[in-house]
Parts: structure tokens; C-alpha cells; sequence
């Protein structure tokens, strides 16, 4: 039986894309790739990069190739970059940790420091920081590059979908145990199972370079809805479906003729009342709509003394024909 994500239609103004590859979501799931066996040629050398010291050991018995891993290692906080997330992760609430370490109870035995762990011993929690932080520097930076080009192929990709055909195009477009019918999105597999309400949090959609069979996302409801799908960069289409990015109509069709002025106007970068003035709208009407678009992942804003001012987002500058620099990742 599928898992069913529901959504309103406040739900799916907040849908939002990752705009690089969040690091500890491709830490996890490179963990479960050192656990499995590879089909793709790339991966395998990939793993035999990889040197199985103690340390990664550890993380192996938290991170099981099948079945459930704890949530609390994969936080919202990573969608920013390494070092935000790995402070997230030492944030979580020792409560928390215990009940979500519990959940693998069924599983082999984590290491005998994750009985501390779970008691709250923050030693043990700092040193788990520093596992994750040690295996990042040597599995997966070497190779960043090849991860991040595989995520902004995916998300140019999905761009160009939603540029031609549309959010529901695009929800069908992500993978093939995922389909979207009736305000509701079936992701099959035997790993997913029961009914995610959204209730106007959004989804946030993750393309992840170490995803390699089904998606997946996280186990508690009640945290931030996320989807991880893997980055396969798809075509939009059969051939004639597609559109070039930043076409004029397909942009109106798909925004409205005023967001997607809009949309146009924030490309080099403008406060709330310069974009008003640039669409010939309101300041509040400015306002209105570069929240959506902020809503939808496609503009940042970012309050300067008394203004605020609004750029776009790599899938905003994806959805315009542009390309954004980005910094490199720490």
C-alpha cells in the first residue's frame, strides 16, 4: 500500500524545491549505500574509496541500510549547508535522541555509546558530531562536485518541467513510485505505508545524489515535511512537450501574468517598493506576491535596515534561463 501526502492548496503554494544537496541527507543515505549492493558503476568506486574505519562503523549501526533511521540525523538545519546541520544535530533534545535511538531496537544492537547517547550524555553527542564531521570530510567532499552537478542537473530539469507543463506535471515528473492525482501524492513502495496530512506546512522536495532506489523522507509526521527522491535529472518530456525556461507565456500560464512580472522584476535584485514600481502595483500588492514566490522556493528576501529586498533562488534563476553562482560548500 502506498503513502499518501496530502495536500491543500496552501500546501502546495509551499512547495519547495532543495536548491543544492543537503549534506546530511547524502551522509545518511551514503551510509545505507556502503551497506547494499550497487548497481550503478559509479557508486561502486565511489565505495571502494571509502575506508571502513571504527568511526564509520558507528554511524553504520545508527544507519541501517533498510528500515528505519533516526530522524534526528537528517535536520531542517542541513538545507543551509554542513555546519548548520551538524549544529542541529547537536541540538537535539536528549529526549529526542532516546526515543528515536529506541526505534532500532529491532535492529543489531547500536555501539555501546549509544546507550549513553540516548541517556543524554553530551560527551557522547559531541563525539557523534565529530564522527559525522570526519566521515564527511573523507567520503563525501572529495567527491562534492559530482554530487552537486548531479542535483543542479536534476533541478534544471524539474525547472523545465514546471516551466512547460505545470506543478502537476512536475509532481508526476519526480520518480516512477511517485504519482500525483486529486491533491494527493502516492509514493509506492514497500518501505512507505499510511497517510501524511500536511495541513499547510508544504513539502519540500529533496533531490539527493546517494538516493538511488525509492524516496524516502522522515518518519516523524509531525516534523517539517520533506521528500528525498533521487537526482536522475529526467527529461521534461516527450519531445514537443518542453519549453525554454524563461519563455514569457509559459511563465504567465504557469504564475499569472502579474507574479511572473514580477518574478522577472527580482532577477537583479530589488526592495518590496521597487518592485512595485517596477510591475506597476502596490506596495502591498508587491509584497503579496513576492511572498509567494518566496513561498514557492523561486525568490530569498532578506531585511536590510528598513527595506526589505528580494533576489531569486537558483530555481527561480532556473525557472528565468538564468544561472546563479553559488558558494562552494564548507
Amino acid at each position: 500500500m502506498p503513502l499518501l501526502i496530502r495536500f491543500s492548496t496552501a500546501d502546495l503554494t509551499r512547495l519547495t524545491f532543495a536548491t543544492r544537496p543537503d549534506p546530511l541527507w547524502e551522509l545518511l543515505l551514503s551510509l545505507h549505500t556502503l551497506q547494499t549492493r550497487a548497481t550503478d558503476p559509479r557508486l561502486d568506486r565511489w565505495r571502494a574509496s571509502v575506508t571502513i574505519d571504527s568511526g564509520t562503523r558507528s554511524l553504520l549501526r545508527l544507519a541501517p541500510p533498510r528500515g528505519y533511521s533516526p530522524d534526528f540525523l537528517t535536520p531542517e538545519e542541513a538545507s543551509t549547508g554542513f555546519e548548520a546541520g551538524l549544529a542541529g544535530v547537536l541540538r537535539t533534545p536528549a529526549r529526542r535522541i532516546a526515543a528515536e535511538l529506541a526505534l532500532l531496537a529491532n535492529r543489531p544492537a547500536p555501539p555501546r555509546w549509544g546507550a549513553r547517547l540516548a541517556r543524554g550524555d553530551r560527551r557522547e553527542l559531541n563525539d557523534l558530531g565529530r564522527g559525522l564531521s570526519e566521515y564527511h570530510r573523507r567520503a563525501l567532499l572529495p567527491h562534492w562536485a559530482r554530487i552537486e552537478k548531479a542535483v543542479d542537473d536534476e533541478l534544471t530539469a524539474r525547472t523545465r518541467v514546471l516551466a512547460a507543463q505545470g506543478v502537476d506535471a512536475l509532481l508526476n515528473s519526480l520518480h516512477p513510485q511517485v504519482t500525483w492525482r486529486d491533491q494527493v501524492l502516492h509514493v509506492a513502495g514497500d518501505h512507505v505505508a499510511g497517510e501524511l496530512e500536511l495541513d499547510g506546512r508544504g513539502l519540500r522536495l529533496v533531490p539527493a545524489y546517494f538516493c538511488r532506489q525509492a524516496p524516502t523522507l522522515l518518519a516523524d509526521p509531525g516534523l517539517p515535511p520533506v521528500l528525498v527522491y533521487p537526482a536522475e535529472a529526467r527529461p521534461p518530456g516527450p519531445a514537443g512537450d518542453s519549453a525554454t525556461p524563461g519563455d514569457p507565456a509559459a511563465l504567465a500560464d504557469l504564475l499569472g501574468a502579474t507574479r511572473a512580472t514580477a518574478l522577472r522584476s527580482i532577477a537583479d535584485g530589488c526592495t518590496t517598493t521597487e518592485l512595485g514600481h517596477r510591475v506597476g502595483i502596490t506596495v502591498s500588492s508587491a509584497s503579496y506576491h513576492a511572498a509567494i514566490l518566496r513561498s514557492s522556493g523561486l525568490v530569498a528576501s532578506k531585511r536590510v535596515g528598513t527595506t526589505v529586498v528580494h533576489r531569486l533562488t537558483e530555481l527561480g534563476a532556473g525557472l528565468l534561463g538564468r544561472r546563479q553562482e553559488r558558494p562552494k560548500p564548507a
